[in-house]
Parts: structure tokens; sequence; C-alpha cells
């Protein structure tokens, strides 16, 4: 079965930075972790908690609030499940993606209402959720909306008071800094697949 499926979904991903051996691992580790995870069988696949076990205990993210935008830039067919295509995919563009992949994906990531474009609330919220250990509350919101303004003038090129991905773009390619501007959503270091392997026993 899993020979069939890795074929499916090797004949179904187009171009993904994985040798054949290596989505045959991350479609192993796949199973084994929905298997652990005690997912549905009749929804076969990751739920938003086992997979933001994944990204903890995998890539070390904490953030809550991204580690859920995370989960839905993987989960592209909107089902609140992570399908074994979607996994392969998704790490490919997570783990090794070029930077034109990862611009991409770090913007599905911030725009949290899926209109294309990234609001001035949205940008308050995601350094809001960023800062918020930091200093009171009251202190907080009014730092914030200086930084959103801040943000806005250095990212905003048409002035329309949202960020598009044609803003987003051209201000990550002048200062590639910016491209997590908003929030890590990344993994900090490459998590090869040999590695992967041995973190099995981790869930």
């Amino acid at each position: 079965y899993q020979s069939h499926c890795t074929k499916s979904i090797g004949d179904g991903l187009g171009r993904q930075c994985f040798k054949k051996s290596e989505v045959e691992c991350l479609i192993r580790l796949f199973h084994s972790l929905v298997e652990r995870a005690n997912v549905r069988l009749n929804n076969f696949g990751l739920d938003r908690n086992a997979f933001r076990a994944i990204l903890h205990s995998v890539f070390g993210m904490t953030d809550d609030m991204l580690m859920n935008r995370v989960f839905f830039a993987f989960d592209k067919d909107n089902d609140n499940c992570i399908n074994a295509k979607e996994w392969v995919k998704g790490l490919s563009v997570f783990l090794r993606g070029t930077f034109e992949e990862k611009l991409k994906f770090c913007f599905e990531v911030y725009y949290l209402n899926g209109d294309g474009y990234i609001s001035q609330e949205e940008i308050f919220d995601m350094l809001k959720n960023s800062l918020h250990q930091q200093s009171s509350e009251e202190e907080t919101d009014e730092g914030i909306r200086e930084l959103v303004d801040i943000t806005l003038k250095k990212m905003d090129y048409d002035n329309d008071g949202k960020i598009s991905f044609a803003d987003f773009e051209k201000a990550v390619k002048e200062d590639k800094l910016l491209l997590e501007v908003f929030g890590p959503c990344l993994p900090e270091a490459k998590v090869e697949c040999q590695q992967l392997k041995l973190v099995k026993g981790t869930f």
C-alpha cells in the first residue's frame, strides 16, 4: 500500500526537493505519526493537534498562533487534516524550498483571513502575539500601533493600507531579514530525512 501511495504522491507532487527514497521515508514517517496520534481512520491524516505536536517536537516551534497558521498553509484542501501528499509537499517547501517558495509560504502563513492581503489588524495581532510577554498590555498596544505604522511605511509600496504579495516580495528581496518579520514560521535549521526518522520515538 505504501509503495503505491508513494508512486501516486510522487506523480502528483510536481516540483519538489526530495529524492524518491526520501519521499518514501517521509511517507513511512507520516503513517507512523498518524498511527501514534490515534487519528480516526475515516479521515486518514494528521489533525491540527497532532501536527502542532510535530512542529513543536521536531522543529522547536512554540508560538500557538503561528503553528495554527503553518497547519493551514500545509492543509491545501482545507479539510482540517494533513494528508500524505500535503505532508510531503509542505515539507518540501518548509525544509528545502527555494527562496521564492519560502517567500510565498511565509506570506500564506501571515495573511490570516484568506483574502490575499496582510491587513493592519493582522499585522497588529501578529506583532502583539510576538511581543505579549514583554510589557504591560497598555504599553504594548501603543508600541505595537507604532510598529504597525513603521511596518506599513517600509512594506506597503502602493500605500493602500495593507500588504499584498507584491509588496511583501519587493520588501523581502530588498531586505531578507523581513522574510519572517511577523514571527518565525520556518525551521531554524534544515532537518534531513534521516534526522526525521530518528525522532519518530518522540511522539
